[in-house]
């Protein structure tokens, strides 16, 4: 009986460390996805700004009828 709670005991130490281990990972993932969104954010404004450049350029460029 006291074997089998102290394996029992055992498996919830390691749980519990599993648990603060993927906690910890969990947090640094999302922190990390906040900053990619961020600067995807960033970049899709950028390539907004580039194609409007490039509209108005191809709007005065002659035609060639």
């Amino acid at each position: 009986m006291k074997s089998e709670l102290k394996l029992l005991a055992e498996e919830v130490d390691r749980l519990i460390h599993l648990y603060r281990d993927l906690r910890s990972e969990n947090t640094k993932l999302r922190h990390k996805l906040a900053i990619t969104s961020a600067e995807n954010e960033k970049l899709t404004q950028k390539i907004h700004v580039a194609s409007n450049r490039l509209e108005t350029l191809l709007k005065h460029l002659p035609d060639h009828e």
